[in-house]
Parts: C-alpha cells; structure tokens; sequence
C-alpha cells in the first residue's frame, strides 16, 4: 500500500483554527524529502472536484508570508504519559517500592513501562514493567549493565491487578507482587516473586520519574517518551523502604501518609486540568502529556456513584494510551498576522513543493465589535474536531461495505493516515486497545480538513464531499449570489457566547453541525430569544453535547453514553466529562431536544443514494408563500453533488411529540430512500423487519418553518446532502431558489409575526 503514496509529502497545521484583522496565527509544517516549498494564502471561495459543482476555486492574498520556506521533518510525539520532573532527595534513594493498581488493556508482544526513572540511551536507574508477554517485570541498570526479574505470569487483561516492586539495597533483592483483585472464581491467586540484582539501580542524577513510559534521549540531550503502556494506572507510590506487602496494601487509601512515602499521585484530584498531585509530604506533582483519559473508575469503584464529582475517590484512575495525541509540538514556520483590510471568510495557507500541495485552512473572523453583513456562517468546527483523521473507511472492512452499499475507495489522504496512526483519531476511532477517542485537539495536522477532501465511504460513488469540503459549498454560494457574509467558528461561539452572534440577523450552519457545547447551544438559544433568525441546512445537527478544555487551548472532549449513533460506547460509570464534570451524551436527553431549538431532529441514516423533497400542503400555507416564491416544482432537489439529492446521508424530521414547535410548518418531506438508510438507534425501541427506508414512514427529511414570539424565526431543511445541491447547473436550481428566498427574507428586518398572537 505504501509503494502508491507520494515519496515526497508537505502537510502542516496552525496554532487556531480563527483569528481576528490584527492577530497573528501560526503555521507549522513538516516535509518528507521536499527540500524547500512556496507559501502563499489564498481565500478559499469552493473545493468542488464533482462535475456538476463549480470547480475547485480559490483566490491569492498577497501577504508578507508569500516566499519560500526550508522543508524539514517534524514528528508526531504519539502517547500519553506523566511526567515528575521535581525528583530532589530521589537521587540518594538506595532501598525503595514503587507500586500501583493497573488495568492493562493491550498486550501487543512489546514491553511497557507502568513507571520509571529510567534512560533507554544510556540504560540508567528502574523501571516496573510489563514485558513482551505481558506479565509484571521489573529493570534495573547502572549505564554497565541491566538486570531483568520478572514474574512470567501474563496479567488479565481489563482487570485490576495490584502490582509492586520492593528493592532492598543491603542484600541487593528485589520482591515483585502482583496480586488480582478480580473476585472470580478463574483470577490468578496471589503471586510474589524474590531474586537478588546483579546491577544495582542508579538513575541519572535529575532524571525524571515518568508513568506510563519511560524516557529515551536522542539528538543534543532532548528526550522523547517510549515504551508506553496501554491502560488505566491508580494509586502510585513510591517509598524509600522496601516494604512488606502489609505496609503496601495499608497505602492504598490511607487515612495518614506515612513519613517513608516520597510519592502518593492521587489522579482524583485536579480532575478537570493536566495536573497530577503528589499528596505526599514531598509534594511532587507532575504534568501529564498528550492528554490521556481522566474521570475514568478506578480499582475501588462499587457501582454505587455514577458521577465522578459524587465520589471522587472512586475515580482515582488515568486510561493511558500509546496512541494519544493533543499538542504536535512543531516548531512555528511562519506566521501571518491578519491585515485589516482582509474580509471575513475562510482561508488557508496554501503549501507547495516538488509535486505535493496541501492547504491549512483557518477563518478570518469580524473585527472585534464589528461585523461588515447581516448573514453569518457558523462554521461546524467543533464537527470537523470529532471526526478528525477519521478511519472508518479504512477499517470498517467489509461490515462498512454492506453499511454504505458499495465498496470503499481511497485517495491519497486515506492511504497517508493508514501509514500515520500517530497522526492521532477522531471520535469515531478507537484507540489501538479497542478504548474509545474521546479527546479531539486541533494541534495537529487534520488531513480531512482541506478543501477538495471527499469521504472514501460516503455517497453513491463513495466520494461525496464531506465535512469542510461539503461546507464549502455554501461559501461558493454566497459568493455566487452577492450576498455578503461574515464566518466564525464553532469554538469563536463556544468563547464568545452571544456576543459572537449579535448584530447578524441570518445565522446560516453548515451541513453537519452535531456536536454542542453548552455554551454554544445556549448561545444559538439567546439569539432566536432576541429575534434572531437560523437557518439550519444540514442534518443530524445540535446532537451530542461536547465541552471544551477551560485551560488548554483547542481539544474537545465527548463521552458517547447510553443512547444515539455510537461507534463505541462509554463505559458505564464513565459518563460525565473529565474536562468539566458535565453530563455526556445527545442533548434531547438533557431537556434540549434538538427539536425544539430546530423544529426537527435526527431520524434516519444512510449513505449510499441520496433522495429528494416533495412539497406538502404546508408549502401553500401563506405563512410559506415567501420560502416558494418563483417556484412552481413540486420536487425540489433531485440532484447534487452528495449521492445525487438533496435529502440524504442523515436526516431529521418533524416529530412534535419529541419538541418540534406546535406551530411549526412542514413545507416539504423526502420520500424514496433506500433500504440502507435505518431509524437512529434512540428511535428504536424495538427492532423489527420494516425498519428501513423502504417500509418506514419515519425515515425522511422534513423541510420546516417556524415564527419564534420574539419576531425571528428558524427554516430547516434536515438533510446533510442539501448544500451540495446548492451549486447544481450553476447555482440555477429550486434548491438555490428556496435557500435565496429564505435568507433574503430572513435577511429583512421586518418582524415574523408569531401565528398564535
């Protein structure tokens, strides 16, 4: 597979996603064998590569980034891991014991390190290990030589064992415990295992203590983290004794810390930062790197509190993994700061040399206190966040084919991510030990985040534009038709709130707005309160509630809890986000049904042929005269560029049983759907042979109007397909028509009148 990928690869990343006329944004870039690349921003006006689009079009911006650059390589620091660095009075320590609850999760034929002082180059100090099999180990070494003991005895896998080491420094022994606390009749008995040390332990003086991995140096004295373990991690102690398996078991939760502990890390605490406290009276706290899991139970946890904020006791575990990954770390290669006179709307770095092009794209937002249109893009960024470096069309396999109705075809992107994994998931992947991702940073190269991506499984053809790329259409639109608009991004709202929306009448979503965080939902809320007016033109929107690290810049966390479209599934009593202790999951399950906010919600996916509308009796209501003014169809989008219609991929539909307003107007529904396109899971209550888009009713799109009592209103069209039809012959289409006269109409500051007042 490699043998088709480029030799030569650009591919880069900025430091934000937005930035204002004023603020300067940040572009790092790693090059494989491309000695040198130009640079050059350029508006992004349509990423359209279909034959019934509007091409691929972008515009230069003469900038002072515009030059040449020198290529290097920069790499992906993938793993999570913690870090000690305050190791003072550590290097006299001759007898010690250093233990912990672990839950390992992968055993992957390599060793991995639980915790260490310890220097790969130069083969200095311990390290309590898992060896190749996966049974409990411990390392020593004093830069002469290395001595090995291990149990031989594989831990289970997603169980809690105790493991430990006691090194006793005047006879040279070591004792290794491991001890499983499963109460199974099949869990390992007890296991302790002595052996005397042909190399004493001495790390390097200063050397850090890390969890999860140890430390390998390389290049001028910088280091990088290796052999890291897959798993949760609780309870780590170090003492300077070698202690009997009594005094171990006594500081598991002690109700005193005993003077000899020269390190207690309780994980419970600090729960919502990259903190980890040493409770100790050393008070050696650490820093952990790459983001891995936190709120996660620990070996303790009873069943009983579901909440970590109820019992945080119970939750003193962190899930390591050695494919995490939040900041890339690379060095900056240049930088622009936005000039004034560049208007709002979406942009990129464009990067070219020796045969490879990519693009890092990033939106120039209003001004500060300013905005230059009535309408407003919302750009779904927190959506392109969650499916980031998506793989589902590279492992999805077979079950994906029959998912899709046809095969998978990829592209050069889907074959650089297979050859990347350290690029880092999207929060549709699994990590490598089968755990769910469920942190998404954007410090980070995003490879389906370009204009010109398409999906490898999506569409008819399975290469229908997706994400970004479909949204981009819109933007070809609104340039198409003259009418000016202003762009911010999902995360701008999140900060931002309300302000960020004030003084733009038109507020216009992209195809695929899923993920919300409180603050962005509560936002879109005050804004229709004040009279505002949304469109929303896409499907399965405002579904999952998302939060956002309130200290670290640009990751995003999702707990996929007990009910909707869910490519893996939280474990129970892992429910609340680690990042603010919120409760994870669909809003309609938190008194925000998405209906009543968009006057449909999700009912129905599919992703192989995509269908059209037929008007209803709604559409000849008054209220409606404007949405079809000039248009005498009765089928509106029988074409476009995603599957082939405007209706299709997911679809929402108008249920006033489940929140959609009691005033609201159907004006057009889909009909025709295949029988790949099923109810959402939370739509059923019990499977049944008429499930499919055949035979079921309920799986439709419903194009919706509603007047809110402040004087705006909200139009729906409940499909992620409609804005690929935008751009259909030219933008002369009944699906460009009906959007023109919504937003021109939503456009004018004349009021809605509320039909119940």
């Amino acid at each position: 597979m490699s043998a088709v990928l480029p030799k030569k690869r650009l591919v880069g990343y900025a430091d934000r996603h937005s930035a204002r006329p004023g603020e300067a944004i940040e572009f790092k870039v790693s090059s494989d064998g491309i000695a040198r690349y130009h640079a050059q921003i350029v508006k992004l006006i349509s990423g359209d590569h279909h034959l019934q689009g509007l091409g691929f079009i972008e515009t230069p911006v003469e900038t002072a980034v515009t030059g040449d650059y020198a290529g290097r390589h920069q790499p992906l620091p993938a793993g999570s891991y913690g870090i000690v660095t305050a190791v003072e009075g550590l290097d006299t320590l001759e007898s010690f014991t250093i233990q912990a609850w672990v839950w390992p999760t992968l055993a992957n034929g390599r060793r991995q390190v639980v915790a260490a002082r310890w220097i790969e180059t130069s083969r200095r100090g311990f390290a309590l290990v898992l060896d190749e099999k996966g049974a409990l180990g411990f390392e020593a070494g004093d830069g002469t030589g290395v001595a090995r003991v291990g149990t031989d005895r594989p831990l289970p896998l997603r169980y809690w064992t105790f493991v430990a080491a006691a090194y006793d420094a005047a006879t040279r022994t070591v004792r290794l415990h491991q001890d499983s606390a499963a109460s199974t009749g099949w869990s390992p008995a007890p296991f302790a295992k002595e052996a005397t040390l042909s190399v004493v332990p001495r790390p390097e003086p200063g050397s850090p203590l890390l969890i999860a991995a140890s430390l390998a140096r390389r290049g001028q004295g910088s280091a990088i983290a290796t052999g890291h373990y897959n798993g949760k991690i609780d309870s780590l102690r170090l003492s300077d004794r070698a202690l009997s398996r009594a005094e171990m078991e006594a500081l598991h939760r002690p109700a005193s810390l005993p003077g000899h502990l020269r390190g207690a890390w309780d994980f419970s605490k600090e729960m919502t930062t990259d903190r980890i406290l040493d409770l100790s009276a050393d008070r050696r706290d650490g820093t952990l790197v790459n983001l891995p899991a936190r709120a996660m139970k620990g070996f303790n946890w009873d069943g009983t509190q579901f909440d970590w904020k109820g019992a945080p006791e119970q939750y003193g575990a962190i899930h390591f993994h050695e494919d995490d990954l939040y900041d890339a770390g690379w060095e900056t290669d240049f930088a622009l700061t936005v000039p004034a006179s560049l208007p709002s709307g979406i942009y990129a770095a464009k990067l070219t040399g020796e045969g490879d092009t990519d693009y890092v794209p990033f939106v120039v937002r209003p001004a500060l206190g300013a905005k230059s249109a009535d309408t407003l893009v919302l750009l779904p960024t927190a959506s392109y966040l969650a499916y980031a470096n998506e793989r589902a069309g590279l492992e999805g396999g077979g079950k994906l084919h029959a998912f899709a109705n046809h095969l998978t075809s990829f592209g050069p992107t889907d074959l650089w991510l297979n050859d990347h994994p350290e690029v880092g998931g999207s929060l549709y992947d699994v990590h490598s030990d089968g755990s769910g991702v469920c942190y998404s940073s954007r410090l980070r190269p995003i490879l389906n985040f370009r204009p010109g991506i398409t999906n490898s499984w999506i569409g008819s053809d399975g290469g229908a534009p997706w994400q970004f790329n479909a949204d981009l259409a819109l933007i070809s639109w609104l340039e198409a038709k003259s009418i000016p608009y202003d762009v911010i991004t999902d995360e701008d709202l999140h900060e931002g709130g309300y302000p960020a929306l004030a003084g733009h009448r038109a507020v216009l979503t992209g195809s695929h707005p899923e993920y919300y965080s409180k603050e962005m939902y509560e936002a879109l809320e005050t804004h229709l309160g004040r009279g505002g007016r949304l469109i929303y033109l896409g499907g399965n929107g405002f579904y999952w509630r998302v939060a956002f690290h309130r200290s670290l810049p640009g990751v995003m966390e999702l707990r996929r809890t007990e009910d909707g479209i869910r490519d893996w599934v939280a474990e129970g009593g892992e429910y609340y986000h680690s990042f603010t202790g919120e409760y994870g999951g669909m809003w309609s399950r938190m008194g925000r049904p998405i209906a009543g906010l968009a006057g449909v919600d999700m009912a129905a996916q599919g992703f192989d042929v995509s269908s059209y509308y037929r008007r209803t009796a709604g559409s000849r209501d008054p209220r409606a005269a404007f949405i079809f003014a000039g248009i005498d169809d009765e089928i509106i989008g029988d074409f476009g560029t995603v599957g082939g219609g405007a209706a299709g991929i997911e679809l929402d539909r108008c249920d006033k049983a489940n929140g959609s307003p009691a005033h609201v107007l159907v004006v057009a529904s889909s009909e025709g759907h295949s029988d790949t396109y099923f109810p959402s899971p939370e739509h059923i209550n019990n499977a049944n042979a008429a499930m499919d888009g055949t035979q079921n009713p309920d799986v439709r799109a419903d194009m919706t109007f509603y007047e809110t009592s402040s004087g705006g209103a909200v139009f729906s069209t409940g499909s992620i397909a409609w804005i690929g039809s935008l751009t259909f012959n030219g933008c002369r289409n009944n699906v460009s028509q009906v959007t023109e006269n919504v937003l021109r109409r939503f456009l004018d500051p004349t009021p809605f009148r509320h039909p119940m007042d």
